[in-house]
């Protein structure tokens, strides 16, 4: 295995041949259940039913669970799809095998089934983050909400693992730096100087100005294609997760790398990066646009 390198091939087999532990933290978005044709042969997302595509990422996941350090940490961006025919939804098979009892109209649940597909293969699922879009795809619907948000879950190895916090804290608003300043001069109703500061997360003597991120992430798509990319998730959804789940020079994989943006995020971060995808064309995309980042 050889970091900051692009492995064009499928995820799964180029997994197989990578060592174990060696890797920190891996960040990816997979392509999504029937939505678009890369146009690459033996692409994810195009499997003929939910189930088979739940297992297909399942494997994948496994091989890199076993790739990750004991500390290592998984950030999956995954979003849902319908089960019926049209734009943006999914042509519902109920003749094949792995359907169940999804109906056409309803939403599959396909990031939820995923999350607890890997916990019962052994990851810990920590978090579900909240990607809410604040230009989000349109949809021509009248029956439901327009949908603008997708879901970024946080998986680890073990119980203990990799997590600077302090990297993606947030700031704190500015009323209410003034009312744990109004609570610290009557920190004395207090029982003990413990309880105020459990309360106020700060030292007696300091006022903290941030707070731990909290897990809705309000970023724009991006209005553009990347070499015809359709789906390049925006650089600043991924730099928390790299910031947070690996420490600087560290290695971040990416077995569905795309238009390469969580190996372009990573070399600017001061991290190493690995990347897989089974599109040629893409993944000449990507290392353009990683050379591009090293070449300052």
């Amino acid at each position: 295995m050889t970091d900051n390198k692009i492995y064009c091939g499928d995820a799964l087999e180029v997994l197989k041949t990578f060592p174990d532990d060696s890797v920190h933290c891996c960040a990816t978005s997979p392509p999504y259940f029937g939505l678009r044709d890369y146009e690459a042969e033996g692409q994810l997302g195009l499997e003929s039913s939910p189930h088979q595509y739940i297992h297909a990422l399942k494997e994948i996941f496994h091989e890199m669970k076993r790739v990750l350090r004991s500390d290592g940490t998984l950030w999956l961006n995954i979003g849902d799809s319908y089960a019926g025919s049209g734009s943006n939804k999914v042509k519902y098979m109920p003749e094949k095998e792995g359907w169940g009892k999804i109906k056409p109209k309803d939403m599959i649940g396909i990031p939820w089934t995923l999350a607890f597909s890997l916990r019962d293969d052994g990851w810990y699922l920590r978090s579900d983050i909240i990607w809410q879009k604040t230009n989000g795809m349109p949809e021509q619907v009248q029956d439901r909400p327009t949908k603008s948000y997708e879901h970024i879950f946080l998986l680890t190895k073990s119980r203990k693992y990799y997590y600077d916090a302090d990297a993606i804290a947030e700031p704190i608003c500015q009323e209410s730096i003034e009312r744990a300043k109004r609570m610290k001069s009557r920190k004395s109703k207090y029982e003990n100087i413990s309880q105020y500061q459990s309360i106020y997360h700060t030292h007696v003597n300091q006022i903290r100005t941030v707070r731990n991120k909290r897990d809705v992430w309000t970023f724009s798509t991006n209005s553009y294609r990347f070499n015809g990319h359709f789906a390049m998730y925006p650089e600043k959804l991924i730099e928390p997760c790299i910031l947070a789940g690996s420490p600087v020079g560290g290695v971040v994989i990416d077995p569905f790398l795309g238009s390469g943006t969580t190996a372009a995020a990573a070399k600017r971060l001061g991290r190493r990066f690995i990347g897989i995808d089974i599109n040629p064309k893409y993944c000449e995309a990507a290392q353009a646009r990683v050379d591009a980042v090293m070449a300052g």
